[in-house]
């Protein structure tokens, strides 16, 4: 196993490191059940701007009981209606320079995943759940509403009639039926997670960087376009991916017979 490097340049309340070609951020306030302030959200900004050239993917855990928890409400009574339009759109930005970064995001989720933190997961493209993982958007039985862009990611995993209930009843749901709703995609007993995560996030890293990144930036575009139009990206997008030098190298591989089989499991 790789050696961990520590990550400089980041708030107290994350910690990032490197092991090898993945990258690790966590987030340090469990204090405060993980809920994302503004210098949070900013830090998460400056990990993702600045992820070293040789990393192929990146876990993002929480420490102590919680993922997150949302939303820090104490920020909420300082700001004016214009701010907060302004500070929606910074968290917009901010996990855009997660869901299309660089490299592909697998979220390990325990215990509360709440609010903004549910944001957070939502923009990740890979969701490991460990059993006390729990999901809530109470915005709507506090007086508010979502701002990370859980309208428009929530939904596209659970459902607009589901997020509408969770919104409007303040419905919890567990880490059971969140893998069956689809807010997560692996299940694992609890202290799990991380090293499922970490497994995960070597699979990825030994895609080549080009497929991944169809897959992070094409295929999403390709669902939400039209039928013709998404046929053709997704010819231009199969002829790029399979000219790359490194797709080459990998098909001969694989009908010279010195790639490994896919296999169940």
């Amino acid at each position: 196993m790789a050696a961990e490097t520590p990550i400089a340049g980041l708030p107290q309340s994350l910690a990032g490191s490197l092991r090898g070609d993945i990258a690790i951020l966590r987030l340090a306030r469990p204090e405060k059940r993980n809920a994302l302030d503004d210098g949070t959200v900013d830090g998460i900004e400056t990990f993702f701007a600045s992820l070293p050239a040789n990393v192929r993917a990146v876990v993002l855990h929480g420490e102590g009981d919680h993922f997150s928890a949302g939303l820090d409400l104490t920020e909420l009574t300082i700001r004016t209606t214009v701010e907060a339009v302004h500070h929606s759109r910074n968290w917009h930005r901010v996990f855009e320079r997660i869901e299309f970064g660089k490299v592909p995001v697998v979220a390990v989720l325990h215990g509360a995943v709440v609010g903004g933190g549910l944001e957070l997961a939502s923009a990740c493209h890979v969701r490991v759940a460990e059993r006390s993982a729990y999901y809530a958007l109470p915005e709507g039985t506090r007086g508010i509403y979502v701002g990370g862009g859980g309208s428009v990611r929530v939904p596209r995993l659970i459902g607009v009639a589901r997020m509408m209930d969770m919104m409007l009843t303040g419905r919890t749901y567990d880490a059971a039926e969140g893998q069956t709703m689809g807010l997560s995609q692996y299940l694992v007993d609890d202290g799990k997670g991380l090293e499922k995560g970490l497994e995960l996030a070597a699979r990825v890293s030994s895609n080549t960087r080009l497929t991944n990144y169809a897959i992070m930036h094409v295929l999403p575009r390709i669902a939400d376009a039209e039928p013709a139009g998404g046929y053709l990206m997704e010819s231009l997008m199969a002829a790029i991916a399979s000219g790359d030098e490194e797709a080459q190298a990998r098909l001969r591989d694989f009908l010279e017979k010195r790639a490994p089989k896919v296999l169940r499991g």
